[in-house]
């Protein structure tokens, strides 16, 4: 199937690493121009040299703390001049701190409303004249199976997850009509840095081996097995794509039916 993605332009967030850059490379691999940013100017030119190498596309790469608001405008500013436009954005950021209600102090629902909420907020109000400009676009947000299902020891991600599903799903409405979808996609246990940071902290306060945290979680996929970040991408190159031109206001889980709530 063509996905209708060649010379499309798409700026992807916090892609050094994990599904961000497995999105991304799903994208170039596509036919996307692409800009990428990460916390560090040097795992960002790292993630695109290699996305780069596999799709022959350039992309750009930029410096950002997508929980900053001046370092977000600075983002757009920048990546919008480099691809001359824009037709897609994928909002990402890392995943807030673990714990649960006793362990997180002010400063860390502080970062996490930051850092998870209004980077999307910010990310869409800067996108939207350009999308617009362009005729219209996706906008795709990653969120988290705990937008349906809490997930224990996850207090931070079980609050605003959703609200980041509730923006999305009333953006949706509003921006139909300036042709410009708005979806989620959220993971469950796919393989990446993060889920393992979460393991192992899993474990600590279970007083478990890393092993059994793995081997019990794994018995809750119908599946029986982790997900790939390239599966995920996958998924992401396909909502960002013509060949879902009529799905808006939609969240896909990529979980291997984890989450069995209707």
């Amino acid at each position: 199937m063509n996905l209708g993605l060649e010379n499309k332009r798409a700026l992807v967030l916090a892609a050094s690493s994990g599904l961000g850059f497995a999105c991304a490379e799903a994208l170039s691999n596509e036919g996307a121009n692409l800009a990428i940013c990460s916390r560090e100017q040097s795992r960002a030119d790292g993630a695109a040299k290699k996305i780069g190498e596999t799709s022959g596309k350039k992309v750009f790469a930029f410096e950002t703390n997508v929980a900053n608001d001046a370092s977000l405008k600075a983002l757009f500013d920048n990546a919008i001049r480099a691809l001359g436009g824009l037709d897609i954005l994928i909002c990402n950021a890392g995943g807030p701190p673990p714990g649960g209600f006793s362990a997180l102090e002010e400063d860390k629902w502080d970062y996490a409303y930051q850092l998870t909420l209004q980077s999307v907020v910010r990310s869409v109000r800067y996108a939207l004249p350009h999308l617009k400009q362009s005729g219209g676009g996706s906008i795709l947000v990653i969120g988290s199976s705990s937008m349906k299902q809490p997930i224990p020891n996850l207090m931070l991600s079980n609050v605003f997850r959703p609200a980041i599903q509730g923006l999305c799903k009333t953006l949706s409405a509003e921006l139909a009509a300036d042709n410009i979808r708005v979806n989620c996609i959220a993971p469950g246990r796919v393989e990446t840095e993060r889920i393992n940071q979460l393991d192992e902290a899993s474990a600590q306060k279970q007083n478990l081996s890393l092993e059994e945290v793995k081997k019990r979680s794994l018995a809750t996929i119908p599946m029986g097995r982790i997900g790939q970040p390239e599966e995920f991408g996958k998924v992401a190159a396909f909502l960002c794509s013509e060949a879902a031109s009529y799905m808006t206001g939609s969240t896909l889980y990529v979980d291997g039916g984890a989450v069995r709530a209707l």
